[in-house]
């Protein structure tokens, strides 16, 4: 490695940093992109790895109160505090990121820009841990790399780079605990740098954003989070593509093409408007609302298996007012008014403090904004020992269609309408078990028999809650108001 970057930082420019000709444009648009993915930094304590000729240390020290810019390569150590040294709140380390010793729990913020694409994987675990040491509890760790394949066109005599997948980062920055095993990370946000997307129409430069947490023993079923939870028990990708057999091309939500347009009807989209679909799953709503409406969409979802199956769609459907990304909503920030539209299908189940997330939507909305909401709801208790048992078993947090609404109104929202819909619910049902059943042979050739009988027993199931008045299917419609009364 030293060898490699001796041969390419002679000169310590940007092109050389960044590996390509178009060095200057690519920076010049996307570093305030990466900037508005960070976390507040007012006062905050940072810690910059692979910080290189310092195209963001600058950046960094502006926000923060103190920043710590490490960089194995002297040169470019030494550009960097040429550049920024005249602030005086930077602190210039040349040092091998492997052999880095710092005090536990000494930063609020670690900041890296392609270099766990530069170590190997026992390298990148045994640094992740370190990571996990040195930030405080709640700390924030953004990182960037390559995947896939090389992005930038410079000549290279040989490449010692490792051109993981986004999966395989997920897996190895979530799995890792702390020395302690007391805490992890859990992701917050993942997605493609959009400025690659517009100037190379290239997506595998991916950023990500995860935050220090306890480890809770046993908290997710046996998994370290949430998200691999999701990711290995009801959204595994043969799982993700059994429903989407079910609910038709691009969808995993009840009705598949034909709810989704009766909901966004609704909704009065123009062109150019701006739309967050939180637990997008695999595309289809997002694909269906900028085709027909022009509006700009971005689709998030937890489940890292969801997104990739969405951006494998994308690249097919070359829609360039998609974007999707693996975000935790209960944890993702934006700035004030930045949607039209808060969209939602059948997602907010497993969120537990939904008062919570729905002061969030609040204010990701702009003035007049409006959110549309589906979801599995509940009737009114006590409830039956069988949808006792489906609740614990798939973890979700269950309301009443008319406590969703309260909650909607005390958030803040105005022109509410909370409405149960499940009778519309069990028709769609019977419609998706006739369907299934017209193409058992086809699915079983697909699938599996087993895979066919989980998901006939499995809607059946949903039939007998329903009429148990257990299960309930609740639309939610509601408006951020024009103006805000203090």
């Amino acid at each position: 490695m030293t060898q490699f970057w001796e041969e390419h930082s002679r000169d310590a420019t940007v092109e050389e940093m960044m590996l390509d000709s178009s060095a200057k444009l690519l920076s010049l648009e996307e570093k305030p992109e990466i900037i508005l993915l960070l976390p507040c930094l007012d006062g905050h304590s940072v810690l910059e790895l692979g910080a290189g000729i310092g195209r963001y240390t600058g950046h960094l020290a502006k926000l923060a109160s103190h920043v710590t810019a490490v960089d194995f390569m002297q040169n470019f150590i030494e550009k960097n505090q040429k550049d920024n040294g005249f602030r005086g709140n930077i602190t210039f380390l040349q040092a091998d990121v492997t052999n880095l010793d710092l005090p536990n729990e000494s930063f609020d913020f670690i900041f890296s820009n392609w270099l766990f694409m530069y170590l190997t994987d026992a390298e990148l675990l045994a640094l992740i841990q370190k990571m996990l040491g040195w930030l405080k509890p709640g700390g924030y760790l953004f990182f960037r790399e390559s995947c896939f394949f090389q992005s930038g066109d410079k000549q290279r005599k040989f490449n010692p780079t490792v051109y993981r997948t986004p999966a395989q980062y997920n897996l190895l920055l979530t799995s890792a605990a702390s020395v302690s095993g007391d805490s992890g990370f859990e992701i917050v946000m993942s997605r493609s740098v959009q400025t690659y997307i517009k100037l190379k129409k290239n997506q595998n430069q991916v950023c990500w954003l995860l935050q220090r947490v306890p480890r809770v023993p046993n908290g997710h079923q046996g998994y370290s989070t949430f998200q691999q939870f999701l990711d290995n028990q009801q959204y595994s990708r043969r799982g993700i593509l059994r429903y989407e057999k079910i609910f038709g091309e691009g969808f995993v939500s009840t009705g598949g093409l034909e709810t989704t347009k009766e909901f966004i009807s609704m909704l009065n989209l123009r062109p150019g408007q701006r739309v967050v679909d939180v637990g997008c799953g695999i595309g289809g709503g997002d694909f269906y609302m900028a085709k027909t409406y022009g509006v700009e969409v971005l689709g998030m979802d937890l489940s890292s298996n969801m997104v990739e199956i969405a951006m494998e769609r994308a690249i097919i459907e070359k829609i360039p007012l998609v974007q999707f990304e693996i975000g935790d909503a209960t944890k993702r920030s934006f700035s004030e008014a930045s949607f039209d539209v808060v969209y939602s299908r059948d997602t907010i189940l497993h969120i537990n403090d939904k008062e919570a997330l729905f002061r969030r939507f609040y204010t990701w909305l702009k003035p007049g904004g409006k959110l549309l909401i589906t979801d599995y709801c509940c009737g009114e208790r006590p409830w039956s020992p069988v949808f006792q048992e489906y609740v614990k078993q798939r973890g979700y947090i269950l309301y009443t269609p008319q406590e969703y609404g309260q909650f909607l109104e005390k958030a803040g929202f105005v022109n509410v309408q909370a409405q149960d819909r499940t009778e519309q619910f069990v028709n769609v049902l019977n419609k998706e078990l006739g369907r299934t059943q017209d193409i058992k042979k086809e699915f079983i050739e697909s699938f599996s028999e087993e895979d066919y009988n989980y998901i006939i027993d499995g809607w059946k199931e949903k039939q007998h809650r329903c009429s148990l008045g257990d299960q309930r299917w609740g639309l939610f419609y509601a408006e951020k108001p024009m103006e805000i009364i203090s």
